[in-house]
């Protein structure tokens, strides 16, 4: 069993800038990760509005190093492991991951948010196999073929557009008639020729055998459903908060992100979120890494407080 003034859940953004903070603060910290460093951001392949970036931005993978690095300079411990369980004990909160038991005084939630699934009938079967979630890890593999993207925001468009270096063509299927990306998202999107666009529509079905050869998709203006040949689906529909783990800890709304206030914290004393696990409408890099300060320095402060009032405690025994 291990134990630390601060305890940080996810190595993402977020997470890595409240394990800087508290790490500046001469707080004994450790970040728990259990996938890659930079979460989501790692997946990116370009941010182009991450101040500091001129010239084309920085690549996702790139900026989530750089966060790793100044985060261990400040002597955080950055550890990778799956926690299982999370809990409240006598000397604050306890992670118990595959490796060890992990426990601090203060708890920052920062596990993010994974994609969502499109529910499609199929789609489980051909996971990894023509259906996937993440167009930088998979891009390659779809070189000079037909592919279709499934939404219309921000993350679907900005992968339609990296997968014009791959596909031979690409069709985005949106259920409504008009994008909800970034203006300048739109605006690249309709420009470039590999990409058209399929409208009031929504995926019913992957089809295949062995692998994705169609999507059956219905029109929501007329009703009607048709198959649309295609050799790999890329799914982009929201997110889900990764919240599991402390859905028994803190307060979670009905979308089941973590209830906040705006220093960050929990309906838990000495339990903070930040990040995509809280309810957000900006769900970007910047934002992120906004929170991750705020939630850090509520922590030191909530910390600060208690060691105040344990001294007291001590001075009046006496």
């Amino acid at each position: 069993m291990r134990y630390f003034d601060v305890l940080i859940l996810g190595g993402g953004p977020a997470g890595l800038t409240a394990g800087l903070y508290a790490g500046r603060a001469l707080l004994k910290t450790a970040v728990i990760e259990r996938g890659v460093w930079g979460g989501q951001m790692a997946t990116t392949e370009d941010i182009e509005n991450y101040p500091g970036f001129p010239n084309g931005g920085v690549t996702g993978p790139g900026l989530s190093e750089l966060m790793r690095q100044q985060t261990a300079e400040f002597g955080t411990e950055l550890i990778i492991d799956e926690i299982e369980e999370v809990k409240a004990v006598d000397e604050g909160f306890a992670a118990k991951g595959y490796d060890d038991t992990y426990v601090g005084r203060a708890l920052i939630i920062a596990t993010g948010a994974s994609p969502r699934q499109l529910g499609a009938k199929g789609e489980d079967d051909f996971r990894g196999r023509g259906v996937s979630y993440c167009a930088t890890c998979d891009g390659p593999f779809y070189k000079d073929k037909e592919i279709v993207i499934v939404g219309g925001g921000d993350s679907a468009v900005d992968e339609a557009l990296y997968m014009t270096r791959f596909a031979k063509a690409i069709t985005i299927i949106h259920r409504r008639d008009e994008l909800r990306a970034e203006k300048i998202m739109q605006e690249r999107a309709f420009k470039e020729p590999k990409i058209k666009f399929l409208w009031s529509h929504v995926v019913e079905e992957i089809k295949g055998n062995g692998e994705v050869r169609a999507v059956q998709v219905r029109n929501l203006k007329t009703g009607q459903a048709s198959d649309f040949p295609t050799q790999g689906v890329f799914v982009y529909v929201g997110m889900n908060p990764n919240t599991g783990l402390v859905q028994e800890l803190v307060k979670l709304n009905a979308g089941g992100y973590v209830c906040t206030e705006r220093d960050g914290s929990t309906s838990r004393a000495g339990v903070f979120a930040a990040g995509d696990v809280d309810n957000v409408r900006l769900r970007q890099v910047t934002n992120s890494v906004g929170m991750g300060a705020v939630a850090a320095t509520s922590a030191i402060r909530y910390l600060e407080e208690l060691d105040f009032a344990r001294a007291e405690a001590v001075q009046r025994s006496k």
